[in-house]
């Protein structure tokens, strides 16, 4: 097969069959990513996590995410057609504790969080991790696309091959610890190729469906409602509140500062005869800042992390190579500087969102990240 990782980051040629726990969800990325591995001679364990139950028909109907019954049962019956021992885990409270709770609090307070990102370090390798000595195996897989890379002694997430599915902007919270233990048996493939796997080994079906682009517990994508259903005062919390402009004018009645999201243009329920972004949303004053395109450039944010912004070893912040990313699917923004809890950029940026995350890049390695706060 062609396009396999380094040794580094896929540890191959294994001599002893080491047992790899992998991460199944039924899709066509973690269903390959186990026919790599036992390509390459590993012991694969499958285990799909139970994490959300959604009621919801149109999660059904329209077979997306990682929320149905279907999902769970289509990756067991994967494992089994391939012949290797498959678990269902159910992370629900975990999940609803560390991950949903999160995402609802972050709304509340006027943010808009990316749910994927601590659920990757919680759940996805956390959790994970622990199953992985459960069950006795050395390496744990998922269906990521991205690359591990070791400079200097250390390992580092780095860019997958295909920039157009690179994954590792949900990643950077993974630790040197969990990634020595880590295989991204994707890394080199694109999604093409993955696809082409898949009919090759008998799964046209699975190559040809649809992925979804969804958070995995809203499934309809209508984060509003579920905020309605999972936030007991939500009534009370959530009014009516004013549109201002840069200068403080009021401009018009918005319906509650949790429905609006940084840079939303769309839906506004305001004319003003030219259009408008969201500039800034005050949870406190439940007022929300209109403005222009022009308004929605910056040239820096302040964020904030565990142990504050997660800079890696050795890193050279006056590197011309350095970049940072504001959300997924972003280009790269040159740095200009980092200081304390501010980054610097060389030139304007676009719709900077707290709660999201910023990620920086060493050329194509990920030296770390923090949480946007301004």
């Amino acid at each position: 097969m062609e396009n396999q990782q380094s040794p580094i980051t896929n540890h191959q040629s294994p001599i002893a069959k080491p047992r790899v726990l992998l991460g199944m969800s039924g899709g066509i990325d973690s269903t390959v990513s186990a026919m790599i591995l036992l390509e390459q001679g590993y012991e694969v364990v499958g285990v799909t996590f139970r994490t959300y139950d959604s009621i919801k028909e149109s999660c059904i109907a329209k077979e997306k995410g990682c929320c149905t019954i279907d999902s769970i049962m289509e990756a067991k019956h994967n494992a089994e057609r391939m012949g290797f021992e498959h678990h269902i885990v159910d992370f629900r409270e975990t999940f609803r504790r560390c991950v949903i709770q999160n995402f609802i609090d972050e709304y509340m307070a006027g943010r808009t969080p990316n749910p994927c990102v601590l659920c990757n370090s919680t759940i996805k390798w956390g959790e994970m991790l622990h199953l992985a000595d459960e069950m006795h195996c050395d390496y744990i897989a998922t269906g990521h696309y991205a690359r591990i890379a070791e400079r200097d002694g250390h390992l580092y997430l780095r860019t997958a091959a295909d920039t157009r599915k690179d994954q590792t902007y949900f990643l950077w919270r993974l630790t040197e610890d969990q990634l020595r233990r880590t295989i991204f048996p994707l890394g080199d493939y694109t999604k093409d190729q993955v696809r082409e796997i898949a009919r090759a080994h008998g799964y046209e079906k699975l190559a040809t469906k649809r992925e979804s682009q969804e958070i995995c517990f809203i499934p309809d994508d209508d984060y509003r409602t579920f905020l309605r259903a999972n936030v007991p005062d939500y009534e009370e919390r959530v009014q009516p509140g004013e549109y201002i402009d840069a200068e403080g004018h009021v401009l018009g009645t918005h319906q509650g500062y949790v429905n609006y999201t940084i840079g939303q243009r769309k839906g506004l329920g305001i004319a003003l005869g030219h259009p408008a972004y969201i500039t800034h949303i005050d949870p406190v004053s439940n007022r929300i800042t209109l403005g222009s395109n022009d308004d929605m450039y910056a040239t820096e944010l302040h964020f904030c992390a565990p142990k504050d912004l997660s800079i890696s070893r050795n890193l050279d912040v006056s590197s011309s190579r350095l970049s940072a990313r504001i959300r997924y699917r972003s280009q790269p923004v040159p740095i200009k500087e980092i200081n304390g809890n501010c980054i610097s950029f060389a030139t304007p940026v676009w719709g900077i969102t707290p709660g999201q995350s910023v990620v920086l890049y060493d050329d194509d390695l990920v030296v770390g990240g923090g949480i946007i706060i301004s």
